[in-house]
């Protein structure tokens, strides 16, 4: 295997990735800017590229590979499956819908579960189910929802009205206008914001796209006791920060306040499309049938592969793992704080954020070189969201890497500083 070098992408995998990108170039719509390789497979906390090169997978397809990749208990299920049935239309059952939506909840303490596609339609008919239920209970004018400035829930019309980032709405309004932003943590401004008229509190229990920032206990246990006065529905968006990631099969029981609907998806079904959302009985009873309904979700194929990840992740002792090797990452990237432009860390488990104090892109290019896979978000915010089958081997491995390109960026801007100072 040769040598990972800035020319390897431009000449000798030329055939292969230029072939895939010209492609891509010429038939996608433009939404995507990606990092300059293909990956042709993986293995446990490994991707490899068509050369063969191997790298290290800190991004796990942004918390969906939380198996890592080619997982034998996965691929087993599959090809069996396959081979029976892998699609069925809602109109009948199948043997692990039902099977799948009593495990989560077991797991979670909720009566209900929907299937979806994705996480971004968990959001959306999780409103529904809110707007019916305040309906039913306060009227029509029981509609308003309370979310989170800095806060990222999708990309659908619903969603978005949700998500308190300027950059993913601007150009898509007008947007559901019954919403109410206010700060994280806020307990004054949250309080302000809830009423007679809010049908629903809308949060992640841990900033995903926002950041690695996590509401604090005080504020969730305030959101949930003004959801109860107000009759309102306290919905958690645990889409990227559930399902293990934070060392519990749930966020909110990291948190200790639960909340009336938490919707999830990425890792449940190892890389398959499938997204839930599992809510209270009080809640779940205002719907009727024809009011929601999918074509895809909650299929036999996708249903079967999420009770394996869950067995798996049971039966591997993977949420210990996260604690234990989580608690090792967090400890090494404290360690940066104060040197090498790091200026702070946030996160729990296998969900971390490094702050620095530079645009992280670049970081994440010399690391892609280097055979580290590192994702940034919020352009200064390095974004760790790993496999659950990760070592401390691997860890020692990425932190190396980080030392070594955040080493090389403060060089080069204490180079800059003399300079500059020399001119005057």
């Amino acid at each position: 295997m040769r040598a990972r070098t800035s020319i390897d992408l431009q000449s000798f995998t030329m055939s292969q990735y230029e072939e895939i990108t010209q492609l891509e170039g010429q038939y996608l719509l433009p939404t995507y800017n990606r990092y300059p390789v293909a990956f042709e497979r993986g293995k446990g906390a490994f991707l490899f590229d068509f050369e063969g090169n191997k790298y290290l997978d800190f991004v796990a397809g942004l918390g969906v590979n939380a198996l890592g990749h080619s997982h034998p208990r996965i691929v087993k299920a599959v090809r069996d499956q396959v081979t029976k049935v892998v699609h069925l239309s809602n109109l009948y059952y199948n043997e692990y819908q039902g099977r799948l939506a009593e495990k989560l909840c077991q797991l979670s303490g909720l009566n209900r579960v929907f299937f979806s596609n994705s996480g971004t339609e968990a959001i959306e008919g999780s409103i529904k189910l809110a707007r019916l239920a305040g309906h039913r209970s306060g009227g029509d004018a029981k509609s308003r929802m309370v979310a989170l400035e800095g806060s990222y829930h999708g990309r659908t019309f619903g969603a978005m009205s949700l998500t308190g980032q300027d950059k993913y709405r601007k150009g898509f309004e007008p947007l559901l206008e019954d919403v109410t932003f206010v700060p994280r943590n806020d307990v004054e401004a949250l309080r302000e914001a809830v009423n007679d008229n809010t049908c629903a509190i809308v949060l992640e229990p841990i900033f995903g796209e926002g950041g690695i920032l996590e509401c604090s206990t005080q504020f969730l246990q305030e959101c949930r006791a003004l959801a109860d006065r107000f009759r309102a529905a306290l919905i958690f968006d645990e889409i990227q920060c559930g399902l293990g990631r934070t060392g519990t099969i749930f966020a909110f029981q990291s948190f200790g306040v639960v909340p009336d609907i938490v919707a999830i998806a990425k890792p449940i079904a190892a890389g398959f499309p499938l997204g839930a959302f599992i809510a209270k009985e009080e809640f779940a009873s205002a719907i009727r049938p024809g009011q929601h309904g999918t074509t895809f979700g909650g299929g036999p194929l996708a249903c079967r592969i999420g009770l394996e990840y869950l067995s798996t992740v049971e039966d591997e002792g993977l949420l210990a793992n996260v604690r234990n090797v989580g608690g090792y990452l967090q400890q090494q990237l404290q360690e940066l704080v104060g040197k090498y432009g790091a200026v702070e860390t946030r996160g729990r488990g296998f969900i971390q954020g490094l702050v620095i104090d530079a645009p992280g892109r670049p970081i994440v290019e010399g690391a892609l070189a280097e055979g580290v896979l590192f994702n940034v978000t919020q352009d200064t915010v390095l974004r760790f969201l790993p496999p659950f089958l990760l070592e401390q081997k691997h860890v020692d491995k990425g932190i190396r890497v980080l030392k070594k390109l955040l080493g090389k960026k403060r060089s080069r801007t204490d180079n800059q500083v003399s300079v500059a100072m020399g001119m005057r």
